[in-house]
């Protein structure tokens, strides 16, 4: 009698603990769970903890509540100008109604993907080749935007969706970068040209307060002397000033007054020689200024005659 009690008792304690082991069941802190009872879900979500379930007649499923990233995979796509790229991006969600989330849709991780792959296909076809490489933070808007219009009935909320990268063509690349070395060769340009124009207006002040002062040109030629000098490996060469040459001709005294000569007659032709006139007018200047003596050996109205050369001068000559 006795063993047949301690029987029993070890049989109902070993069917207990069956029945606890099938019953037993731990949720996550991340997690919440759905108990389905002959397939219909009962409206109890299970929270975090211990918790039990009648085995054979419900069954329990884990809702993960974590936010999920889910990688989009590249898609090729045509941009409104007619470019051909390849876009991927990341989608961040989460589970917002467990219930809706297994209910509602078969499989809401596969659900959510596909969505954003046709979102990221649409976006491409409406968005410009610059949008999509300088405008991303819009273009990601309208794409969570587009993702969690549907998604909000699948219980999943959408957090964040990002643009990872934008392959372009090779082509496409090189084009791009002579159009950028073409931009910045245009504005160094434009910057250039300012510069001078800027310098320009300088130099003409400088060059109007240098001429009410002359001095300050030789004082700025002096230290260009010095700053070509510091340098001691080249050679100086000093032009002379042009103001120094004005100073020396302003103080020189002026020349006397060369005096008039008479102008020559017109020469007769080639066959006839000198005329009177001209034989008359050279004789005049060989005697010019010169006295001439009269028979008593002075001078008559100041012109002197020459004297012929002594016989010393006259073998000299000839010799």
């Amino acid at each position: 009698m006795v063993e047949e009690l301690l029987t029993a008792a070890i049989a109902t304690g070993v069917g207990v603990a069956v029945y606890m082991g099938a019953a037993a069941r731990v949720v996550k802190q991340y997690e919440r769970g759905l108990v389905f009872r002959f397939g219909r879900l009962r409206e109890e979500v299970r929270g975090p903890g211990f918790t039990t379930i009648v085995p054979l007649v419900e069954r329990l499923r884990k809702v993960n509540m974590q936010i999920v990233t889910l990688p989009v995979p590249a898609q090729e796509g045509i941009t409104r100008d007619n470019v051909t790229v390849r876009v991927d991006a990341v989608v961040y969600f989460k589970v917002v109604d467990p219930a809706s989330a297994i209910v509602a849709v078969e499989d809401y991780r596969f659900a959510v993907s596909q969505m954003a792959q046709t979102s990221l296909r649409s976006i491409i076809g409406k968005s410009d080749l610059d949008d999509l490489l300088s405008n991303r933070e819009m273009l990601n808007q309208g794409l969570e935007l587009m993702i969690d219009s549907p998604a909000v009935g699948w219980g999943v909320q959408i957090d964040r969706v990002e643009i990872k990268d934008v392959s372009l063509p090779e082509t496409m690349k090189r084009s791009m970068a002579r159009q950028a070395e073409a931009d910045r060769e245009r504005r160094a340009r434009v910057i250039n040209a300012d510069a001078e124009l800027q310098a320009s207006h300088k130099l003409a002040e400088a060059a109007e307060v240098m001429s009410e002062q002359p001095a300050a040109l030789q004082l700025r030629l002096l230290h260009t002397i010095v700053a070509v000098a510091a340098e001691k490996n080249s050679t100086l060469v000093l032009p002379f000033p042009v103001e120094l040459l004005r100073f020396l001709e302003r103080s020189a005294p002026p020349p006397p007054a060369a005096p008039a000569r008479k102008e020559p007659a017109p020469a007769g032709p080639a066959s006839e020689g000198p005329g009177p006139a001209e034989v008359a007018d050279a004789a005049a200047d060989a005697l010019d200024g010169a006295p001439v003596p009269d028979a008593l050996g002075g001078p008559v109205d100041g012109l002197m005659l020459d004297a012929p050369p002594p016989e010393e001068d006259r073998e000299g000559l000839r010799e």
